[in-house]
């Protein structure tokens, strides 16, 4: 691959730890189509990977625990292009997006915080003036 797949910063995946696996793709694409394998299935073995730092692949072997094959090793399929040189380019950056994502670290937990006093006062203004408009549209009521 001409491009390293990037994880977060100078964190890259060697070539060696990648898996790259071609077969035939489904759906339309003329003549050529029973004859290429342009299907690609790239495999990432995350457990024994010495590429990302050991924080970052505990973090991401929770975070993907749903889509690991054997707890282990990352599938990322790519089919969409009739091309196997663009469906390899489409697997590579799929990894790295999920790979960024999965080693994230987690968001700062939420503080509460109260509403000031004129931004109250400016809500309840607005419900009374919203519905003072609302009943000066309605009929005025017989006696």
């Amino acid at each position: 691959m001409p491009e390293p797949i990037r994880v977060r910063g100078s964190v890259v995946v060697p070539d060696a730890e990648l898996v790259w696996r071609f077969s035939r793709s489904s759906g339309p694409g003329g003549q050529h189509v029973n004859t290429s394998d342009s299907k690609v299935e790239l495999r990432y073995d995350l457990a024994a990977s010495r590429a990302l730092p050991e924080v970052w692949r505990q973090r991401a072997l929770e975070r993907l625990a749903g889509r690991l094959v054997d707890g282990r090793v990352l599938v990322i399929h790519a089919s969409e292009f009739r091309s196997q040189w663009r469906n390899r380019e489409a697997a590579a950056v799929r990894l790295g997006a999920v790979l960024t994502e999965a080693c994230a670290p987690p968001p700062k937990a939420r503080r509460a915080t109260r509403p000031s006093k004129g931004m109250v006062e400016r809500r309840l203004f607005n419900k009374r003036h919203r519905s003072e408009l609302k009943q000066g549209r309605q009929a005025p009521r017989g006696e």
